[in-house]
């Protein structure tokens, strides 16, 4: 029993690093993303393709980590747990997602080459704006998903021992 306790700590605290490192990479994108946007609303025709890049390589990074690493992860503990509400809740926004990946998509595809940047350089606020609202929607799914996949299976924090009086 105790070993069976001690495989599922390592399991789901092993689940519970990988999401900690994908916040990680949301925060580090989101901070590249701000950077672009300022950079962006200050003069548009100033931005670099290398700046886009930087951006677009730690968006595509999160969406691809969430796709292929942390999505299926969830839906393997939530299967574990035989948690077939949780299961029923997943696939909701799993289609719910994919809508925000296929603006991903285009945003990286507009913006892909030289060619296509120096083409496309005059909608980038309009195309951060827009992913701007996709990302909000984005975190608010996947905040709900591990919610509803992770947090639920993981077991209640250990109770603190209240503070001893001294006298």
């Amino acid at each position: 029993m105790l070993e069976n306790c001690r495989t599922a700590q390592e399991r789901w605290g092993g689940v519970h690093r990988m999401i900690d490192r994908w916040f990680e990479a949301r925060r580090d994108m989101l901070v590249a993303f701000m950077d672009l946007k300022e950079a962006c609303d200050i003069d548009p025709e100033s931005v670099t393709k290398a700046r886009i890049d930087h951006f677009s390589e730690l968006l595509m990074d999160y969406i691809s980590a969430g796709h292929f690493e942390i999505y299926p992860q969830l839906r393997q503990e939530a299967e574990q747990f035989n948690d077939q509400e949780a299961l029923a809740v997943a696939d909701k926004l799993f289609e719910r997602l994919e809508m925000s990946t296929q603006l991903v998509l285009e945003f990286d595809n507009d913006y892909s080459t030289p060619t296509r940047c120096q083409h496309y350089l005059f909608r980038l606020p309009a195309w951060l704006e827009r992913l701007g609202r996709g990302l909000t929607e984005r975190f608010t799914l996947e905040d709900q998903l591990i919610g509803r996949l992770h947090s639920s299976h993981s077991p209640p924090p250990a109770p603190q021992a209240a503070p001893s009086a001294t006298l």
